[in-house]
């Protein structure tokens, strides 16, 4: 089923906020400036403070021009996308010299069912990708479950391409892919990206060297991260990753330990801080969440995404997470607080103002922090 679903955006974050990082000043007011079917990311390109992106799951990425939904897709590939479920075209990833290269990165998961981290170049019209740039940059199987497909895609401070896979869908991690340090999938991601086609392995990946890893692994032991991304003062990455039965995890990889380099976080030896295969479990060698959060009774809830905002003016904690009913704020002690929006309110739009926002509206955490919206999603 399409759902159409608005978006609500930040008044006085629409002036120069993407490119600076800083907090707007004085109390910001909300609106409403659009509705897409089904988003499931939100963006801006380097550089770029005119336009927001907005990918929906069908198949398209949609552009906000000053805050105006332009009428014909940024990109169309939704003839390419198998969509419906946690099957869909999921992020969207601008190259670091995108003002320059015009390279963008999409992944998707193809009519197969398989995942899909493709390359274009936007055309000589900047509210518009050439489609026929298409550049096939990793193909991964995944073709028995139609669920964990990850679907992040996120540029590193040290300029690599970060992609977050889920293990493979069923229930336990069946084929066991997330101890698997050879299978791409439960895995983050890291490639080089800046040769003229596909991918290069990057010389401090652990499998560059070491041959118990694939290549491409940078870390190992996740279940499905469907959302992460880096603090843009530290570089420390922070992954969301949804749980099995019990226990939802936020990890921390910082940057003083080479961001999670060969970390393995421990899934499906254990759910969360818990044994999850067996009754007893050894953690040794594993690196636990910062934080864990029960699963509720309720159905459809799990944990979908974990930011490090810098807005000392507006919250004092450092981290923002949020999961299919509700947003919260985690101290750094992993202490949860400031809790919660309605599970209608988060349900609504999943769109965050944030650069490289994911799957949070505005609106409600906004909300969450005490702030009024003038209009909100229905």
């Amino acid at each position: 089923m399409r759902t159409i679903l608005p978006l609500v955006l930040t008044i006085s974050a629409c002036n120069g906020f993407l490119d600076t990082g800083k907090p707007p000043t004085g109390v910001p007011s909300l609106f409403l400036v659009g509705t897409f079917s089904n988003p499931v990311y939100v963006t801006a390109a380097p550089g770029d403070s005119a336009r927001l992106f907005v990918v929906e799951q069908g198949g398209r990425i949609r552009v906000l021009h000053h805050d105006t939904t332009l009428v014909r897709p940024f990109l169309d590939i939704h003839t390419a996308v198998l969509s419906g479920g946690e099957r869909g075209l999921f992020s969207v990833a601008f190259h670091p010299q995108y003002a320059t290269n015009g390279r963008l990165y999409v992944y998707y998961t193809n009519l197969n069912g398989d995942i899909r981290i493709v390359r274009f170049n936007v055309s000589s019209d900047r509210d518009s990708a050439d489609r026929a740039t298409a550049d096939t940059v990793l193909k991964i199987p995944h073709p028995v479950n139609d669920n964990h497909n990850g679907g992040q895609l996120q540029f590193g401070p040290d300029g690599m391409l970060y992609a977050g896979t889920g293990d493979g869908g069923g229930g336990g991690d069946p084929d066991g892919n997330g101890q698997n340090k050879h299978a791409l999938l439960g895995k983050l991601l890291r490639l080089d990206v800046s040769g003229a086609s596909g991918y290069a392995i990057p010389p401090d990946n652990p499998g560059a060297s070491d041959t118990s890893f694939a290549p491409e692994v940078w870390s190992y032991g996740l279940r499905n991260p469907w959302r992460f991304s880096f603090d843009r003062e530290t570089g420390d990455l922070y992954i969301a990753d949804v749980g099995q039965d019990h226990w939802e995890e936020v990890d921390v990889a910082p940057t003083a330990v080479q961001r999670g380099r060969g970390a393995n976080y421990g899934w499906n030896i254990m759910e969360g801080n818990h044994c999850y295969s067996s009754a007893n479990c050894s953690s040794t060698g594993l690196i636990l969440p910062i934080t864990e959060v029960p699963a509720r009774s309720r159905a459809g809830t799990s944990i979908a995404a974990a930011r490090c905002p810098r807005w000392s003016a507006i919250i004092s904690t450092p981290i923002t997470a949020t999961d299919r009913c509700s947003v919260f704020v985690i101290q750094a002690q992993g202490r949860r607080t400031g809790r919660h929006c309605s599970r209608r309110a988060a349900g609504s739009a999943r769109l965050d103002r944030m650069r490289g926002g994911s799957c949070i509206s505005c609106s409600w955490v906004a909300r969450c922090f005490g702030l009024s919206p003038r209009s909100k999603p229905s």
